[in-house]
Formats: structure tokens, C-alpha cells, sequence
């Protein structure tokens, strides 16, 4: 299936190249497969971020605060090189930091923490400081290309009859811009490669694979519950708890070595492993969320306790809502819509969204509802807010000067950010609600994302989906056919 035969945007989009793939274009092109290609236009659209950082590597990181924002180059990697003591050859979660740093521990997961300290071992000691931290970030730019070649590939091969919709991950914008701001992408990764393994009916690899990326970012443990309501749906509990308990003895395995300290007094937790849990429930309203246009906007803003307590139920109640969509559609979400749907819901609900947290959604987006059209608005919100978030702080460090984006223009980039996101969910929502409108199913298939899903009959629905219509036969896709036509309106 080739994007330019099935979406008038990639079609017209395809003129600057000679147009839509000829019939006989496949004779020209048995070397060069789907993955390949999308392989290299991974590398290539990673290798233009790198060049989009071409102004702070050569000196903006270093030569003042506000020079890195105007040119929206910022990273955390350089800084964090010696901010976080791998310049001095701190082990992470065990050294305690210089009281200079104003962090006490790596505020980081723990195989987030094992990315930056090889990152760290591969760099040379020789030369100036701010030598090294440039070298840090091309060490650690080339790893994060490996984990973002990952993951098209794994979005490729989960949709194996549309492999060609991994383009809308390689050329994304936003994922060029953001891949290499922090360590993000290694979590992703690990995500994508968990989605590949469900989708080829492996749960326990799966789990295996959710509990490592839940290790180096916490939003993939969020996958657990859409696996939750789809199994429960379909009656296929066992791969969901093979799935549930592997991700867990992973998390584990990972964690507990550093986690667990003893001494004379016993057993207990180490503070250094607990600074990244403490530090998120700690931490203040911050930049990209609706909380801070709400803090700047009130005379008297809400504490963080509050804030954590108001954003953890908004985050349950759209899960609940989430849930209750699965188990009511007309027929089976897509394990990737649903999975869009809850990571989405956090990225609206948390009190801080950082710029590089679009990569969670982009791998999921694709999978979700694969349309240039709807992909291509979104990605634009996103661009506009990566822009807006440089300017912003430029002009909050620029001193008298005023340099870069006041606050109302900040708060309305959030808007966009979060309108865009918005805007994303309906229309999922939209192809849940309407099956007939999912561009995925439009070609026969049922939930090539969702493994020992795919095809399943029901075995708990609720709502009207729950009493199909009089005489209806319910086919191995999950959908009620009757006379002929499907109850979800197509042939």
C-alpha cells in the first residue's frame, strides 16, 4: 500500500518528486524496500535537527543564556554533562552532587541515568570543559539516531500491509527539531519495540520491553491499560497478565539493584534512585502546561499540592473515559488509538509539558490515524509551540532588552500546543466512534497494532454494542454483520 494511492495530501505532496508511484514503479525499486527507505529518511531528517543545532554546538550553549533561545538550539545534555557530575565521574543515584548544582541526586529514571553515564564513558577527558560537553552531545546525538531509526522501523513493521506510514515519524517535524533536546527517544524506543513485540502475538517480550522503557521514562507504563480494556473485551486475559507481571519483574530487575540500600540499620530506599519520583511531585507548575497560563492569570495561583491533586484526577477521569469508550464502541478500538487516547490525556493533564515530550505521541499518532492532512495540523501546533517555548525564554533572560516572546504570546503557543493536541484526539475519537471512517480498517484489516486482538470476537461489550441488531452474525473481526453489510456501516 503506497500513501500517495490512498491520501490526497501525500498525493499532492508527492508532485515536488514526480507524483504518485507508477504501476510499474516496483521494478525499479525490489532493492530499495519500505523499511529501507524509511531507515534513510530517518537518518537524513535527524541529521537536519542536528544541523538546526549547528549554531548552539558552535558556541550559543556557552557565550550567554539567551543566545541558545534565540536560535532555538537549546539541550539539556551539554549542560547537564557537568551539571549532573559525569564531568567529575559521579556515579548517578550513589555520589551525592555539589551543593552548587541546586539538585541533590540525577533527577533522572535509572536506565535513563545507564544512557547518560555510556554516553559520559564514550567521551574523551581531554581538552576544556566546554570541549567535552560538545563532545558529549555528539556522543549521545549518535545514540539517540540509532533509537530514532528504531523506531521508525518498529512502526513500519507493526503495520506490516502500510509500512509506509512510518514516513509520518521519520519526517515529522517535531521530531527532528526535538530528538536531540534530551533523552527521550531511548524511552520511546523501548516503547516502539514493545508495540512491535504485542503486535506479533509475543506479550511476554512485550512486557518485558514496557517494564524497560517504564525504567527510563514513566509514560510507557500507561500502556498497560489500554491492554487492559482490550483484553478484557476481547476475553484474552492471559496475554494481558503475561504482559502485566513481565513488565513488572523487568521494572524490577532494573530497579531494585539500585533502589534497595543497606546498612547497619537495615534495609531501605535509596534516596538517590527515589530523587526522580520525589522531584516530580515536587516540582512546581511549569512550562507548556494549562496550569501555568492559569498560575500567570490568577491573582492568587494554586499550590503544587493542589495542583498535583486537581491533574491526577483530571488524568483518572479521562482514563475512565478512555475505558468506558473501549468497552462501549460499535466495535474494538485499535490497541494504537487507544493508546494515543491515555498518552495524549497526560500530556493535557500534567503540570509541565517540556518541548521533546512530542516525541511520546508522534510513533503513537502514526499508528493512530495515519492522514498527512490531520497528522500535518498537529505537527504545525507543535512546531509553533518548539518556537514560541525559545522565544519565551529569550525574552525572560534577555534582562531590559525584552528580547523574544512576552507572556499573553506564550500563553496563546500553549493554546495552539494544546488545540492541536485536542484536535488530534477528536478525530481518533471520530474513527473509534465511526469505524467506517478508520483509514486503517478501510482496507480490510482489524488491528494489525493489537496481536492476540487482532481478529478477536468480543467476550465483554457495553452499551447498545452490547445488543447487536436482530438476526446479526458477529464475523471473526469482531464486527456484526447482518445481510451482508456490516453493522459499522461498510461492505
Amino acid at each position: 500500500m503506497f500513501p500517495t494511492k490512498q491520501d490526497e495530501v501525500a498525493a499532492s505532496g508527492s508532485e515536488l518528486i514526480g507524483g504518485p508511484i507508477g504501476r510499474r514503479a516496483l521494478l525499479a525499486t525490489t532493492r530499495l524496500t519500505p523499511v529501507r527507505v524509511i531507515a534513510l529518511v530517518t537518518i537524513g531528517m535527524f541529521a537536519l535537527g542536528m544541523v538546526q543545532k549547528a549554531p548552539c554546538y558552535n558556541g550559543a550553549w556557552f557565550v550567554g543564556a539567551s543566545s541558545q533561545y534565540t536560535h532555538a538550539c537549546y539541550s539539556d545534555i551539554p549542560h547537564l554533562y557537568q551539571g549532573r557530575g559525569f564531568a567529575d565521574g559521579l556515579v548517578p543515584y550513589f555520589d551525592r552532587l555539589p551543593d552548587n548544582v541546586g539538585m541533590e541526586y540525577l533527577e533522572y529514571p535509572v536506565l535513563t541515568g545507564l544512557f547518560m553515564q555510556v554516553a559520559a564513558w564514550l567521551t574523551p577527558d581531554g581538552g576544556s570543559i566546554q570541549h567535552q560537553e560538545k563532545f558529549y552531545w555528539m556522543v549521545n546525538a549518535g545514540m539517540l539516531m540509532v533509537c530514532a531509526v528504531v523506531i521508525a522501523v518498529c512502526v513500519a513493521r507493526i503495520h506490516r500491509r502500510r509500512p509506509w506510514d512510518a514516513l509520518l515519524v521519520a519526517l515529522a517535524p517535531a521530531f527532528a527539531l526535538t530528538a536531540t533536546i534530551n533523552w527521550d527517544l531511548f524511552a520511546v524506543a523501548l516503547t516502539a519495540m514493545a508495540m512491535l513485540m504485542w503486535s506479533r502475538e509475543r506479550p511476554f517480550a512485550a512486557g518485558i520491553l514496557i517494564g524497560l522503557a517504564a525504567a527510563a521514562k514513566l509514560y510507557p507504563a500507561l500502556l498497560l491499560g489500554p491492554l487492559l480494556v482490550l483484553c478484557w473485551r476481547a476475553g484474552r486475559w492471559r496475554a494481558f497478565w503475561m504482559t502485566a507481571t513481565s513488565a513488572l519483574g523487568a521494572w524490577l530487575v532494573v530497579n531494585v539493584p539500585v533502589m534497595v540500600s543497606h546498612d547497619e540499620a537495615g534495609f531501605h530506599i535509596r534516596e538517590g534512585w527515589a530523587k526522580f519520583y520525589t522531584f516530580s511531585q515536587e516540582r512546581g507548575v511549569d512550562f507548556g502546561s494549562f496550569w501555568l497560563i492559569l498560575s500567570q492569570r490568577m491573582d492568587d495561583p494554586l499550590s503544587t499540592d493542589t495542583v498535583n491533586t486537581l491533574a491526577t484526577a483530571l488524568m483518572l477521569l479521562c482514563c475512565l473515559g478512555v475505558a468506558a469508550l473501549g468497552l462501549t464502541a460499535p466495535r474494538r478500538p485499535r490497541f494504537a488509538q487507544l493508546a494515543f487516547l491515555v498518552v495524549a490525556a497526560f500530556v493535557l493533564t500534567n503540570k509541565v509539558y517540556s518541548p521533546q515530550y512530542v516525541l511520546w505521541l508522534i510513533p503513537l499518532a502514526a499508528l493512530a490515524r495515519p492522514r498527512w492532512r490531520d497528522f500535518l495540523i498537529w505537527q504545525a501546533c507543535e512546531v509553533a509551540y518548539f518556537l514560541g517555548i525559545w522565544m519565551y525564554l529569550a525574552f525572560t533572560t534577555s534582562g531590559d532588552a525584552h528580547k523574544g516572546l512576552p507572556t499573553e504570546g506564550y500563553q496563546l503557543v500553549i493554546a495552539v500546543h494544546l488545540l492541536g493536541t485536542l484536535y488530534l484526539c477528536a478525530v481518533v475519537v471520530r474513527d473509534i466512534l465511526m469505524p467506517e471512517r478508520d483509514v486503517v480498517r478501510r482496507t480490510g484489516e482489524d488491528d494489525p497494532s493489537g496481536g492476540v486482538l487482532d481478529g478477536a470476537s468480543d467476550a465483554f461489550v457495553l452499551g447498545p454494542a452490547a445488543h447487536p441488531p436482530r438476526r446479526a452474525v458477529q464475523d471473526g473481526s469482531g464486527t456484526y454483520v447482518t445481510w451482508g453489510t456490516a453493522s459499522d456501516g461498510s461492505l
